[in-house]
């Protein structure tokens, strides 16, 4: 009897897509890969997306993480640049998560942070209680926040680590280092924007998310050890630079209606204030010209500006309620 011919199916994509941008990440890339192994969770699949590493990473993940999909790209694209290829080429799934090369995740990390979005469907983004030392006494972080003047900090960074992380609520945004995004947000926004190449893109994201009427939550039992600038530097001129330029560009293209002009007095008395205090350590011009190139950059933000605002769904209170008015409170 003849059989039937075999009808075609395609393969269901995993729930979530766990994307980490590598460049030159040397063995902390592969104590996260060999954290990711072990999760509890298994309904995920892994994409590194390197920037031209030269220090023969891509090799050693490729032999030792065969499972892992490598994205090797000819140039540094930067963080969002990374993440932006890997979300239009190899992230089918409903579900995103980003981590960073030197976050090393708790076993059930990302099965706390995909049950929390099954649990909390009023939510869009997630955020991880990251930690900056083994023995979990020391917070790198539990979220990003946004001052009024546009300054933007990982709330909790430094901090002990006490019994008020203990509980889930709403933040500003998610560090991009280890957090959960609906597919669908990211799509609706735009993705991350590449101009930035590094720091402050996540801010810009969660700010848009926001915007748009998405809101984000922080998961305390979803939890990392995060090094932080493992690659770049903590407080090197390529991190000073690029962050306190692309901080001007978020507060132009982001702050909305009003508030632009309620706050942009705040908004240069803190340009002004950070000039005068890396002058003072030396690294005066490397402020100069970041705030000179930010300037240079304030028309085409402006341009940026008029689409996201014009697409904006969220009330001015909206925002206004998310948004911290004393810079001293990073460990509430």
């Amino acid at each position: 009897m003849t059989q039937p011919p075999a009808i075609a199916t395609t393969p269901v994509p995993a729930l979530v897509t766990v994307i980490i941008v590598n460049f030159n990440g040397g063995d902390m890339i592969g104590q996260c890969l060999a954290a990711l192994a072990r999760q509890s969770f298994r309904d995920f699949v892994t994409v590194v997306v390197d920037n031209n590493s030269s220090d023969g990473s891509v090799a050693a993940i490729r032999a030792q993480h065969p499972q892992v999909e490598v994205l090797a790209l000819a140039a540094n694209a930067g963080f969002a640049g990374g993440v932006n290829h890997a979300l239009r080429t190899h992230a089918p799934g409903p579900l995103v998560a980003l981590l960073n090369p030197d976050a090393f995740p708790a076993v059930d990390w990302l099965e706390n942070l995909v049950a929390a979005a099954g649990k909390h469907s009023e939510f869009a983004t997630f955020g991880s209680r990251m930690y900056s030392d083994t023995e979990q006494q020391h917070l790198d972080g539990v979220g990003d926040a946004y001052h009024v003047s546009g300054l933007p900090w990982r709330q909790g960074h430094g901090c002990r680590n006490t019994d008020q992380h203990n509980h889930a609520r709403e933040i500003f945004a998610p560090c991009a280092a280890a957090a959960l995004y609906r597919r669908s947000a990211l799509d609706a926004v735009g993705l991350l924007d590449e101009e930035y190449f590094l720091y402050v893109e996540d801010v810009d994201l969660g700010f848009r998310l926001r915007l748009a009427g998405y809101r984000a939550l922080y998961v305390p039992q979803a939890s990392i050890q995060h090094i932080g600038s493992a690659f770049v530097g903590r407080n090197s001129d390529f991190q000073v630079y690029h962050g306190h330029r692309n901080l001007v560009w978020v507060f132009v293209k982001n702050m909305p209606g009003v508030l632009f002009w309620l706050f942009l007095p705040l908004h240069i008395a803190l340009n002004l204030v950070t000039l005068v205090w890396f002058s003072l350590r030396g690294k005066g011009s490397l402020l100069w010209r970041a705030k000179r190139d930010a300037i240079r950059g304030i028309p085409h933000y402006w341009t940026k500006r008029q689409a996201v605002q014009t697409h904006r769904k969220a009330s001015v209170w909206a925002i206004l309620r998310q948004l911290s008015w004393n810079p001293f409170s990073r460990c509430a």
